[in-house]
């Protein structure tokens, strides 16, 4: 067995922005990630909203930070950050910017508590991106039913940022960056008084609907126009199913073009980002509804029973935030059961399972990662991260093309439906008792 790996310390309390530090970044990192695109802030209901306040953002792109720092200036903020985040920049230097580091999708006492730190002790504004990941189509993606139970914990007024521009300028999907105008729009959803009075479902509900965006609605709104000759690259990586034949993992994308190579159908992407088909019908111009139908079809394998991913992946672990450990092959299995991961890890044999109600999403990335030369050997494609409290383990499929975005949807689906059956045998046990309770009476 290998010596013994530290693990992250997620206990550690999390330090105060430095003035040094973030004058740095915002001189040498923020401002020349916006160099070039026309930033625009604006303001609702944020008169007399001073820090501390807690910050939940919308999340598309790395172009998210930066933006955000810009939209909360001339303030700091303490970052809620992923453990991945903290490896590529280095802890170092990130927790003297004020990020407090978190393993995605996981459930952790330690972040609240230094999330309340910050505000109490450093009247910050504490900055959290629900969604956990970027969004795959531009709309708002899966946020947990917590924040309104994390707001009323954190005792502070609670903001929203909606960003927009970020992911038509930068979808994950494609990797060409382009220089687009961005909108920030900063939103208090409830005052002090108001997280203190309303119960956490209400407080709950109003985040929800202010995190509502979509950037395609945007960019077609404001008449933003994609130049770019490759904008349709990496496209077949969310629109994975072809919607003429039904054929999945068969679509390829390149150049403006998106077609599949099981019944030869081709859509042409637009500079508004429309897709129009090349022959025949057009069954989605809209990315989004072509996403929402995919997930339509996933919930229906889901709940009828018959979804199964089932391949070999190679198995990178991330236990603390200074680098990955190739840790050989595994075996990944889903089902509406839930996700299990049989692999070897540090020289010892592991067999991990999540239940349906155990894990909300998945964090997917594709071709991570993008920037090769950061990472030297260790070089994965595309990958699914999943994360226990004290490991992160980055899996990539090996025999399976393009499944991503379809575990990413399964997953959700299969939580969804995971809840549904706690909740109704929570009432099916309250009615029996009920009843018992009736027959006892009489």
């Amino acid at each position: 067995m290998e010596k013994q790996v530290l693990h992250y310390d997620f206990t550690k309390k999390p330090l105060k922005p430095s003035k040094f530090w973030m004058w740095v970044a915002r001189q040498f990192a923020i401002k020349p990630r916006l160099k070039g695109r026309k930033t625009t802030v604006k303001k609702i209901n944020m008169t007399g909203i001073e820090p501390p306040y807690l910050l939940f953002v919308t999340h598309a792109s790395m172009l998210d930070f930066p933006a955000m720092y810009t939209a909360v200036a001339p303030h700091n903020a303490n970052n809620v950050v992923a453990i991945d985040a903290i490896r590529d920049v280095g802890d170092w230097i990130m927790r003297r910017l004020g990020c407090i580091c978190k393993r995605k999708f996981v459930k952790d006492l330690n972040l609240i508590r230094n999330m309340r730190y910050c505000a109490e002790k450093y009247g910050s504004i504490v900055c959290v991106y629900p969604e956990a990941r970027y969004t795959l189509d531009g709309t708002t993606g899966f946020l947990p039913d917590s924040l309104g139970k994390m707001g009323k914990l954190m005792k502070v007024p609670v903001v929203v940022l909606r960003l927009y521009g970020t992911f038509i300028a930068a979808p994950q999907w494609n990797k060409d960056e382009q220089y687009l105008p961005l909108a920030c729009e900063l939103e208090c959803v409830a005052s002090a008084a108001e997280v203190r009075s309303l119960p956490a479902d209400e407080l709950n509900a109003r985040i929800h609907r202010a995190m509502q965006r979509d950037d395609y609605a945007y960019q077609r709104e404001n008449d933003i126009h994609l130049t770019n000759p490759r904008r349709a690259n990496g496209l077949h990586n969310i629109l994975y199913q072809c919607p003429h034949c039904g054929t999945e993992f068969k679509m390829y994308s390149e150049g403006t073009r998106l077609w599949c190579s099981a019944c030869g159908k081709g859509w042409q992407m637009s500079e508004l980002s429309v897709l129009t088909a090349e022959e025949g019908e057009t069954e989605f111009s809209y990315i989004p509804d072509w996403m929402a139908w995919e997930r339509q079809n996933v919930r229906a394998e889901v709940r009828a029973g018959t979804y199964r991913f089932e391949d070999d992946v190679t198995v990178h672990t991330l236990p603390n935030a200074k680098r990955f450990y190739d840790q050989g092959m595994g075996r990944l299995v889903q089902t509406p059961e839930g996700t299990r991961l049989t692999c070897t890890a540090y020289g010892e044999k592991r067999e991990l399972f999540w239940a349906g109600t155990e894990l909300e999403s998945v964090h997917i990335e594709y071709d991570y990662p993008y920037r090769k030369d950061k990472y030297k050997k260790n070089i994965f494609g595309d990958c699914i991260d999943i994360s226990t409290p004290d490991e992160s383990y980055w899996l990539h499929p090996v025999g399976n093309r393009d499944q991503l975005t379809k575990i990413s949807l399964a997953t959700e689906e299969i939580y969804i439906l995971a809840k549904e059956k706690v909740k109704e045998r929570g009432k099916e046990s309250a009615e029996s008792v009920s009843n018992k309770r009736a027959e006892e009476t009489v």
